[in-house]
């Protein structure tokens, strides 16, 4: 298992096959390349690296997450986000970005001079989570709290059967910016999806919770449910919860 320390220390080489099977991420599918994303570069199998890129549950500490406080650039990026919230197209000083979860995240972070992809090779398949991750690995800090800044990168496994094959096997599929912190730990962050723009509220202290005896909400659902879902399937933001990344200081 690759400890959290591990990350920043990866090789550009490995990173690139690493992400090759992720780059979409929230983005439509495109498989016109003939190449479907179960296999990597070198024709190694997607399910042989997941366990470098998908920490198992128990690394991810319940005590996360308290707000730490931020700076004026990471200030900045949550205000940022919150003002993209129920827009129909991101754009920053006249620059437009694809609208979908990697756009919105590179729009914002783009109104403070960085650029999510930069940093990468141009890999076959576009644009995406994956790259957006391997941005942060490379230049920041990818960790499990138990403190979050304003403005931090918020990553999700398994939001949707990226790989069509009906089993969930898809690291990396999803990303949003995080806003605050709750007093009891709720992460609210703001992201894309299918019905726009929105907040979201996600708690690692109990991934399995929707909403509380009292009606509070803990985590959102972040994936659809599906006639065909292995029994395996979760739908929780707690539980499809990867790892937050932060870049700016």
């Amino acid at each position: 298992m690759t400890s959290p320390g591990a990350y920043p220390t990866m090789t550009l080489s490995l990173l690139v096959v690493l992400l090759a099977a992720t780059l979409q991420g929230c983005a439509t599918a495109d498989f016109s390349s003939g190449v479907r994303p179960e296999t990597l570069a070198g024709g190694m199998p997607v399910n042989e690296v997941n366990a470098s890129i998908v920490p198992v549950r128990v690394t991810r500490g319940r005590t996360c997450c308290a707000m730490a406080v931020g700076t004026h650039r990471q200030e900045a990026l949550a205000r940022t986000a919150i003002g993209f919230l129920g827009r129909s197209r991101i754009a920053v000083d006249g620059r437009r970005f694809t609208f979908d979860c990697a756009g919105l995240a590179r729009g914002v972070y783009f109104s403070q001079g960085v650029d999510l992809y930069d940093g990468l090779r141009e890999l076959k398949g576009g644009n995406g989570v994956g790259r957006i991750y391997g941005h942060v690995m490379q230049h920041g800090r990818i960790h499990y709290g138990p403190t979050v800044h304003p403005g931090d990168l918020v990553f999700f496994h398994n939001t949707w059967d990226f790989n069509g094959d009906g089993l969930v096997n898809d690291p990396l599929t999803h990303v949003g910016v995080v806003e605050r912190v709750e007093n009891n730990g709720t992460v609210v962050f703001v992201s894309r999806v299918s019905r726009g723009i929105q907040r979201f509220r996600m708690n690692v202290r109990a991934p399995d919770t929707h909403r509380t005896s009292d009606g509070r909400v803990l985590n959102d659902f972040m994936r659809r449910k599906g006639s065909r879902d292995p029994q395996a399937t979760q739908y929780l933001t707690g539980q499809l919860f990867a790892a937050f990344g932060t870049l700016l200081r």
